[in-house]
């Protein structure tokens, strides 16, 4: 069974983050085959309906959010050391077969990788990110869109149950 956690960022006053919808922290969400969890989790993110991602090896390097989608970001291969919520939040080490679920609004940044590092990432059905960056010109803009992006339907892990069903459902 895959452990969540869950993790409550407020506004640090310049990334808005999300006081409403946890950071959800998902480890050993797909078991790496051969020390390479892509296309496993590539399938789980499919199967509860999560699409329109991406497989790379980057995870930028400085503070960016996104306004218009929830994303959820499986590490395939490799570690990293992740900062959420600003330059002030927690930073948390994920490894291959983690992901994390990072709600619109919810800053991120790579502290520290692997040369080998592949990421996988996906969003809800219908939903593209947008890119958003420290000191925003309209910051009451980007904080209406947060506000407006709904809650999906399925946890792009757990499906309908648990995780997303349980816990933004719930709360948000």
């Amino acid at each position: 069974m895959t452990e969540v956690t869950e993790v409550l960022l407020h506004d640090d006053g310049d990334i808005p983050n999300n006081a409403h919808l946890p950071l959800l922290v998902y480890q050993g969400a797909a078991a790496p085959k051969g020390g390479d969890a892509e296309d496993a989790l590539e399938a789980v993110f499919a199967a509860n309906g999560w699409g329109n991602g991406w497989r790379g090896g980057v995870i930028f390097d400085y503070h960016h959010y996104h306004s218009t989608s929830h994303e959820v970001v499986g590490i395939g291969r490799g570690r990293a050391r992740v900062q959420f919520g600003g330059p002030g939040g927690p930073v948390l080490a994920v490894a291959a077969g983690d992901a994390v679920l990072i709600p619109a609004g919810v800053g991120h940044c790579c502290i520290e990788a692997d040369d080998d590092l592949s990421v996988v990432a996906a969003y809800p059905p219908g939903f593209s990110p947008d890119m958003c960056r420290q000191g925003e010109a309209d910051p009451e803009g980007v904080r209406r869109r947060v506000a407006g992006v709904p809650v999906p339907d399925a946890d792009p892990i757990l499906g309908g149950a648990g995780g997303v069903v349980d816990l933004w459902h719930a709360g948000g």
